[in-house]
C-alpha cells in the first residue's frame, strides 16, 4: 500500500486475476456507500455491460434468477428455515425449563444423573443429528444440481476470460500468461 495525501491506494497483488473484476462485486455492490449531491444514499447503479458482448456480472445474474438456483435456494430454505426453528425452540426450552424449573430439572433419572445433565447431552445429540440431516439433505436434494449450476457458469464464463485474451486485455507484459 501506498500512500498519497494521506490516503491509501491499493495495489494490485500477485494473485488478483489480471485484469477481470469479481462479477459478484461488479454487479449487486456498485454504488454501495455511495451518496448523492445532497448527501443522501445514491440508488444502486447496476454494471452495464458492453453492446453486444456478454459479461461476468451478467452471466452471474441470469444465473441467479434461472429457474434452477431459485429450486436450489428453495430446498436449502426448506430444510434450513424449520430445522433452524425447530433447534432454537429445543434451545430455548432447555434454558428456560433449567432456570425457571430447578425442580424438574434436579429430579434424578437414575443416580448422580439428573434431568438437566440428560437434557444437556440431548442438546450435543441433537446438535450432531441435526448436522448428519443438513449434510445428507444437501448430498441427495442440493449437491448436483448446484454443481451443475457451477460448471454451467464456468463455461458460459470461460467465453469471457477467452475472448479478453483474444483481445491481449488478460496478458501480461511478456504476452504471455
Amino acid at each position: 500500500m501506498e500512500k498519497q495525501d494521506g490516503c491509501e491506494t491499493a495495489q494490485p497483488r500477485a494473485g488478483d486475476r489480471g485484469g477481470v473484476s469479481d462479477p459478484w462485486y461488479d454487479a449487486l455492490a456498485s454504488g454501495w456507500g455511495d451518496v448523492d449531491a445532497t448527501g443522501a444514499p445514491a440508488p444502486a447503479v447496476p454494471a452495464q455491460p458492453v453492446p453486444g458482448q456478454r459479461s461476468a456480472a451478467g452471466i452471474y445474474l441470469e444465473v441467479q434468477r434461472s429457474d434452477a438456483f431459485q429450486e436450489v435456494r428453495r430446498r436449502y430454505r426448506r430444510f434450513v428455515v424449520p430445522a433452524c426453528v425447530v433447534f432454537f425452540i429445543w434451545y430455548v426450552a432447555y434454558v428456560v425449563a433449567a432456570t425457571t424449573a430447578p425442580g424438574l430439572m434436579a429430579q434424578q433419572v437414575t443416580g448422580a444423573v439428573n434431568v438437566a445433565m440428560v437434557a444437556g447431552l440431548g442438546q450435543f445429540a441433537s446438535t450432531f443429528l441435526l448436522t448428519w440431516l443438513y449434510v445428507r439433505h444437501a448430498r441427495l436434494r442440493r449437491d448436483r444440481p448446484a454443481l451443475e449450476l457451477r460448471w454451467d457458469t464456468q463455461e458460459m464464463t470461460r467465453g469471457i476470460a477467452n475472448s479478453a485474451s483474444k483481445n491481449g486485455s488478460a496478458h501480461d507484459e511478456g504476452g504471455q500468461w
